[in-house]
């Protein structure tokens, strides 16, 4: 899956995060009908106000494009604050929490993906097109 692929919505809140220089960026299609979403989008950041601050920029930008947050968890202080939208869910994690909580192993059989910057490729340039003709 690409990143122009992706729902614009997911999009927005993806590039939101990125603004706010959240890390580690990842989009997850959730298999099957039993799944309660369509997608995650999972970032991490360095510090408490810099989770807060990512989150508040999800939320404003998607309120711009007319998305309703349906359910906002993580108190104050949290490590993990999960913004709900209904048909995708943004996890945002302080990197001790991500890797404690370790959602992508729990739903390693969503198809993933890493999301770069806006108009870059999501996955690492072709072995043959990084290498210097001989």
């Amino acid at each position: 899956m690409r990143w122009e692929t992706l729902r614009p919505e997911i999009r927005a809140a993806a590039e939101a995060a990125q603004e706010k220089l959240a890390e580690d960026i990842t989009a997850l299609k959730l298999p099957g009908p039993g799944a309660f979403a369509e997608y995650f989008l999972l970032c991490s950041g360095q510090s408490v106000p810099q989770l807060q601050a990512i989150a508040e920029a999800i939320e404003e930008r998607l309120g711009r494009l007319g998305m309703p947050l349906a359910h906002r968890e993580g108190k104050p202080g949290a490590e993990w604050i999960l913004l709900d939208y209904g048909r995708f869910v943004v996890h945002i994690f302080s990197q001790r929490a991500r890797h404690y909580y370790d959602i992508e192993r729990l739903w390693r059989g969503a198809e993933r993906f890493e999301l770069s910057a806006p108009g870059r490729s999501a996955s690492p340039p072709d072995a043959a097109e990084s290498s210097a003709p001989s």
